[in-house]
């Protein structure tokens, strides 16, 4: 009994500290119906804000009121009127980018900022290392104990204040209708405000709180946390603050119960305590369900009086400027390749090459959520297990790595096809969470096998043979992907052209709609879903061959973020904009790479602020400035044509 309880104790401020980060996601969603998932960011912030000026030398109280009372409050009625105010009755796509864009660049900025130097975090109140008392046998140390006070207090008088308090009230209102509110009297702008703020406040507090349970100030320490907060929520039904609180300490205890009884050593025992909450978090979503919605309750009844949303479909062009710039896109694409081919030196020609194989795996993402209009954020977990077929193939059977592309995509098709069963029940936000959990899963326990992603050495892949032509030098293998890739492009391009496109883009519309008119809604998500993972595969596959050796931690869950972000920013709608994003990134990333080590995060600056255009423009700002062009060129041929009659007459 004595071992139980020693294993229980450490686990109730891990669960507290998982319900303060979830009370302040709940308090969000309750207030603007926004998941905010740049919420670990915000907390990131504040530790690090709060480490700085501890060691700074400043008292610690002032560094608390500088860091969580005045910063991060700051920082959360920032975001709300700059960019969330807009997204409160958006589509979930709309929602989840600039947020994933924030997650992203919140990060990058701070490391812009002050530099890369590892920073050891500072305790808020009694000293982590110091034992205060034992409770049946096993110490409590100081952060054990004010994590858990803390936590149970603030979630306290939270719950309080939205059960029993016109506040409260007032917030609720705000989420049903702001328009209808503002008739009653209610200043919806300044309530969700107020709610934003005092929920970066508790991002703040969690931020300093939680800090010290590891060595270092990390920001991906905090996006862990974030998403086991998640499924504290999710057990609370994103509303009830009790239910948060008993779901994130039964989370935080099981995990140290595992991770006590299981052998250490093993991959299930290092894995599956980090993974545990991710597995609690997608039972509770498929199984609850006031959770499967894709959102919760946002009919705002005066919604006809907005505008309707601009088509994303390219409007009809005049026939001489539509074969103007396909001709002007074919010429530019062929420049591309001859000046790849001769002048490019070879560094980067496999950057390019590697631009071109991400673009096959960014194509997975125009066919799940550009043509289908589903949310995914495991594609990259999809690419890893095309990535480790072809690899144990080549490495176990010989089998040719050609050859071995197919196999995984395959393979991949199969898990996108069983991840998809699941997200039948489910909708928007709620199958980008689940797909998330499935990455970390992934991540944590599945690819850390030596049968799988080949261990902690990974795994060699060779380049591909054909007809015993070798691909094995960085030209060769440039052009046997461009080939590849034009016959993925091409592939969905028809795919979207077909009639599976027009009921996936009728899915993506209104998949009420689309079920009204004979639409088989959950067969073509099981379709999108599988037709999107064997694209992933193939081209994880084909970025194994490209890098020759592969590891999990190519495909971590972060990438899939990264991705979505990536595409989003670009062009999530079209074949050319995957494209663009693959050859924009690894261009990016290399003049980056170029530039001192401080620097190295400008890269998810630049694309998580350009993600925060997706409220506006969900088209991608390449594609808006294509479209910009040539809205320009048709007037000047209207302009031209007009003279030439008028010249005539």
């Amino acid at each position: 009994m004595s071992q139980f309880v020693s294993f229980v104790l450490p686990g109730i401020p891990y669960g507290c500290a998982y319900a303060l980060m979830a009370a302040g996601l709940v308090l969000t969603y309750q207030a603007s119906g926004v998941f905010n998932l740049a919420f670990g960011a915000q907390a990131f912030v504040s530790a690090v804000l709060f480490t700085i000026a501890v060691r700074a030398g400043w008292p610690g109280w002032i560094a608390f009121l500088v860091s969580v009372v005045l910063a991060a409050p700051l920082i959360g009625v920032l975001l709300e009127q700059v960019l969330f105010r807009f997204t409160r009755t958006a589509p979930p796509l709309v929602k989840l980018v600039p947020a994933l864009g924030l997650l992203i660049a919140i990060p990058s900025l701070v490391q812009l900022v002050i530099g890369t130097s590892a920073r050891v975090p500072s305790s808020l109140l009694l000293s982590p290392s110091e034992v205060y008392f034992h409770l049946a046998g096993s110490p409590v140390s100081g952060e054990e104990l004010s994590t858990t006070v803390v936590a149970v207090v603030v979630i306290i008088l939270l719950a309080l204040l939205l059960q029993s308090s016109g506040l409260g009230l007032r917030m609720r209102a705000v989420v049903e209708s702001p328009r209808m509110a503002e008739l009653a009297g209610i200043r919806s702008e300044r309530v969700s405000a107020f709610a934003w703020g005092i929920s970066s406040l508790f991002a703040g507090l969690a931020g300093v709180l939680l800090a010290p349970i590891y060595p270092q100030v990390n920001a991906a320490n905090f996006t862990a946390l974030l998403v086991a907060a998640v499924a504290a929520a999710a057990i609370g039904g994103f509303a009830s603050m009790p239910l948060t609180l008993l779901g994130g300490v039964v989370l935080g205890i099981v995990q140290e119960v595992i991770a006590g009884y299981l052998p250490s050593g093993s991959v299930l025992s290092s894995g599956l305590r980090p993974a545990f909450p991710f597995v609690v978090l997608a039972v509770v979503l498929v199984s609850r369900r006031s959770l499967r919605g894709a959102q919760p309750s946002l009919g705002d009844p005066l919604a006809g009086c907005d505008p309707p949303p601009p088509s994303l479909r390219p409007p009809a062009r005049m026939a001489e400027v539509a074969i103007g710039s396909r001709v002007f896109a074919g010429v530019l694409a062929a420049l591309l390749l001859v000046t790849a081919a001769v002048l490019v030196p070879g560094n980067w020609e496999f950057t390019l090459t590697q631009g071109l194989v991400l673009s096959v795996i960014f194509l997975s993402i125009t066919v799940l959520t550009g043509l289908g209009g589903q949310i995914s954020l495991c594609q990259a977990t999809f690419a890893g297990a095309g990535a480790f077929a072809v690899g144990q193939l080549a490495a176990h059977f010989g089998t040719p790595v050609l050859l071995g592309l197919l196999v995984g995509g395959g393979l991949a098709a199969g898990i996108g096809a069983l991840v998809a069963l699941p997200t039948l029940r489910l909708g928007g936000l709620s199958v980008g969470l689940l797909t998330l959990s499935f990455a970390l899963v992934a991540d944590n326990v599945l690819f850390l096998y030596s049968w799988s992603g080949g261990g902690g050495s990974g795994l060699s892949v060779p380049r591909p043979t054909v007809a015993g032509i070798s691909f094995a030098s960085s030209s060769a293998f440039f052009w046997l992907v461009v080939v590849l890739l034009a016959l993925v492009s091409l592939a969905v391009r028809l795919l979207g052209a077909g009639t599976t496109g027009q009921e996936l883009a009728a899915i993506r519309g209104s998949e009420i709609g689309a079920a009204s008119i004979g639409v088989n809604v959950n067969r073509l998500r099981v379709v999108a879903f599988t037709l999107s993972a064997a694209v992933a595969g193939v081209g994880g596959g084909l970025y194994a061959s490209l890098q020759q050796s592969v590891s999990p931690t190519d495909f971590n869950y972060q990438f899939s973020l990264v991705y979505v972000v990536v595409v989003a920013s670009i062009g999530i709608y079209t074949v050319a904009g995957a494209i663009e994003a693959g050859l924009a990134y690894t261009v990016l990333l290399q003049l980056i790479g170029n530039l001192p080590s401080r620097y190295s995060s400008l890269l998810g600056l630049v694309f998580g602020l350009v993600a925060l255009s997706y409220v506006r423009h969900p088209e991608g700002v390449v594609e808006y400035a294509r479209i910009w062009a040539l809205d320009r060129a048709e007037q000047l041929a209207r302009l031209l044509k007009r003279h030439e009659q008028a010249a005539g007459s």
